[in-house]
């Protein structure tokens, strides 16, 4: 086999896994906003705020934690974190405002 042939194989292997991984992150993000979903529906019942401040520092520090561990720039972590709780706040904010 070539070189050439060789690294076709590995290309397309990597880019299989790649494709399996960015499946399980959008079940997985999927999965996680049905969940805030109902945190948000549970907090527009009992009027409660849509934004945990001491909750969302408490994940941002635990997921930079765990980026760490996955060997993954937790500065990167925290912006994609940053960016599902600003959703989640938007969702939550819009239950509010249907109640």
């Amino acid at each position: 086999m070539t070189n050439s042939l060789r690294a076709a194989d590995l290309l397309k292997d990597h880019r299989e896994s790649i494709d399996r991984l960015d499946a399980i992150l959008i079940y997985s993000l999927g999965e996680r906003f049905k969940q805030t979903q109902a945190v948000g529906k549970l907090k527009a019942e009992h009027d409660l705020p849509p934004s945990d401040p001491a909750r969302e520092t408490a994940q941002i520090a635990r997921l930079e934690d765990l980026a760490k561990q996955a060997d993954l720039d937790p500065a990167f972590a925290k912006k994609f974190l940053n960016f599902i709780i600003a959703e989640v706040i938007q969702h939550h904010q819009s239950h509010q405002d249907k109640t």
